[in-house]
C-alpha cells in the first residue's frame, strides 16, 4: 500500500466516511489542465480526467497560468490580514466585479457583499440577514424559512435546518435543527405541464399563506438542485417564488453555490428565469477552485434596513473574511468568465455529455439520464456501488464521485469534445460493468 495512503488511514477524516475508512483512496500526485495523476493503494499510477472539477469548483483547470500568475503576484504584498477596520484591493475589487455580474432590474438590484469562508456559511450569513431585516421592521416573530423539498444548503446547522427533511440529516441531529417549512418539489424540468406547475404553486402559495406571520424568508437553488440529487425544474417556478415572496413579505434568497458562473449555460441560474433576488449565496468555483470563498450579497434595502436596526450590523464575522489571496483567485477567475468564452466552452461540453450518455438510457440499471448546461447525470434504479464505479472509472480513465443512485459529471469549461467522449464513455461503461457484476452475484 502507498505510504501515504496508510498516514492518511491513520490520521485523517474524510468527507461523509467513518475515522477508518474501507473506501479505496488515491493519491494525487499531479494536476494540470483536465487530468489528475492519481496513486492507487498498490503503488499503480493512473491518468486520469477529472470529471468534478473538484466538486464543481475548478471551472478553468488545474494550474491555470492566469489564475497561478494571480496569486503570486498577491503573495508579494500580502497573504492575509484581518477584515475588521481594514481593507484592501483585493476585496474591493471582487466586490465591485460581482455586483456588476449579479441579476439585477430597476428597483431591485444587489449591492452589498459579505465576503465568508465558504458555501455554508454564505447559507449561514444570508439565513442571518433574513431574520435580522424582519426584526429590523418589526416582525421579530419572522424567524423560519420556506424552502422546497430535495433541497441542499449546507452542512452547518442552520444550513442544514433548511436542506431536505428526509434525504438530509435532520434525523442525526433532532433538537438541534430549526423547524422551517417545506414545500413540494417542483415538477420536474423534463415533465412539466402548465397544470403540474400551477398545482404545485398553489401548494407553495397556501404554506406561505399559513405560516406567513413567521417565516422570514425562502431559500432555493434556481432551476438546478445539486447534491441533493441533481434535480432540475422548470424556470417558471423561480418566478412563483419570486411572486410568493412578494406577496407575503418574505425575502428571497437564492443559493448558487452550486449553480453560479457559467455552469448552467448562464452566469447564473436565476438569469434563465430572469429573477433577481433579495440576497444570493455564490461560492465554489467563484476562485476557480484554488481557495475557499464565498459571498452573500444582498439589495441595498436589507443592507440598509438591518444596519438601521437595534443591533446595528450583521451580526457575523469570520477570521479569515476576504483573505487576499483567495479576492486575487476569485478576481482572476471574475476576469476570465468576462472574456466570454464561458459560454461556448459550456455549450460544447454540454453537447458532449448528452451525446455521450445518450447510450445510457438502454441500460436495464438506469431510470434516467438528463443534462443542463455543463452538467451531465445517469440516474440509476438502485443505489451506486460507489467503489465498483469509481474504480471502473479510473480503469477508464475518468475521475467521477457518484453519490445515492446518482453517477454525473460537471467538468472543467476548459474540457476538450474529446475528452468530454472519454468521461462520459467512462460513466456508461461503470454503469454497465457494475451493474453486470451486480447481477451476477
Amino acid at each position: 500500500m502507498s505510504s501515504l495512503i496508510e498516514r492518511d488511514r491513520a490520521t485523517l477524516w474524510h468527507p461523509y466516511a467513518p475515522a477508518s475508512p474501507t473506501l479505496p483512496l488515491w493519491e494525487v500526485e499531479a494536476a494540470d489542465g483536465v487530468a489528475l495523476r492519481l496513486c492507487d493503494e498498490q503503488g499503480r499510477t493512473h491518468e486520469v480526467l477529472d470529471a468534478m472539477s473538484s466538486w464543481w469548483a475548478v471551472i478553468h483547470g488545474y494550474r491555470n497560468p492566469v489564475m497561478d500568475d494571480a496569486i503570486q503576484r498577491q503573495l508579494t504584498s500580502f497573504s492575509h490580514v484581518m477584515f475588521g477596520g481594514l481593507t484592501h484591493q483585493p476585496a474591493v475589487e471582487l466586490a465591485e466585479g460581482l455586483l456588476a455580474m449579479a441579476p439585477g432590474e430597476p428597483g431591485r438590484r444587489l449591492e452589498r457583499v459579505f465576503l465568508a469562508d465558504s458555501g455554508s456559511i454564505a447559507v449561514e450569513v444570508a439565513l442571518k440577514l433574513a431574520v435580522q431585516f424582519q426584526t429590523a421592521t418589526g416582525r421579530p416573530n419572522r424567524q423560519r424559512f420556506l424552502t422546497i423539498r430535495g433541497g441542499y444548503h449546507g452542512d452547518t446547522f442552520a444550513a442544514m435546518g433548511v436542506c431536505d427533511p428526509v434525504d438530509g440529516m435532520h434525523s442525526s441531529f433532532p433538537g438541534l435543527l430549526a423547524g422551517n417549512v417545506f414545500a413540494p418539489r417542483p415538477p420536474a424540468a423534463a415533465t412539466a405541464t402548465p397544470e403540474g406547475i400551477e398545482e404545485w404553486r398553489v401548494a407553495v402559495e397556501r404554506l406561505a399563506m399559513e405560516h406567513s406571520n413567521e417565516l422570514a424568508g425562502i431559500i432555493a437553488e434556481p432551476i438546478l438542485q445539486g447534491a441533493g440529487g441533481m434535480f432540475m425544474y422548470p424556470a417558471e417556478c423561480v418566478r412563483i417564488l419570486r411572486g410568493i415572496a412578494d406577496r407575503h413579505g418574505l425575502l428571497l434568497i437564492l443559493d448558487e453555490i452550486a449553480t453560479g458562473f457559467g455552469r448552467t449555460g448562464e452566469l447564473f441560474a436565476a438569469d434563465h428565469a430572469g429573477v433577481v433576488p433579495d440576497i444570493l449565496c455564490v461560492g465554489k468555483a467563484l476562485t476557480g477552485g484554488y481557495l475557499t470563498l464565498a459571498a452573500t450579497l444582498c439589495t441595498g434595502d436589507v443592507a440598509r434596513t438591518v444596519s438601521a436596526g437595534e443591533a446595528g450590523a450583521l451580526l457575523h464575522g469570520p477570521t479569515f473574511m476576504a483573505n487576499p489571496l483567495a479576492c486575487a483567485a476569485a478576481n482572476a477567475s471574475l476576469g476570465l468568465l468576462a472574456t466570454g468564452a464561458w459560454r461556448e466552452d459550456v455549450a460544447r461540453v454540454g453537447a458532449g455529455l448528452a451525446a455521450g450518455l445518450g447510450p445510457a438510457l438502454t441500460l436495464d440499471a438506469v431510470a434516467d439520464v438528463r443534462t443542463f448546461g455543463a452538467v451531465g447525470v445517469i440516474e440509476l434504479t438502485d443505489a451506486v456501488d460507489v467503489t465498483a464505479v469509481t474504480r471502473t472509472a479510473v480503469e477508464h480513465g475518468v475521475w467521477v464521485r457518484p453519490f445515492r443512485n446518482l453517477v454525473y459529471a460537471m467538468p472543467p469549461y476548459i474540457t476538450s469534445t474529446a475528452e468530454v467522449g472519454v468521461m462520459a464513455a467512462a460513466m456508461v461503461a461503470a454503469v454497465e460493468t457494475t451493474s453486470h457484476q451486480r447481477v451476477a452475484a
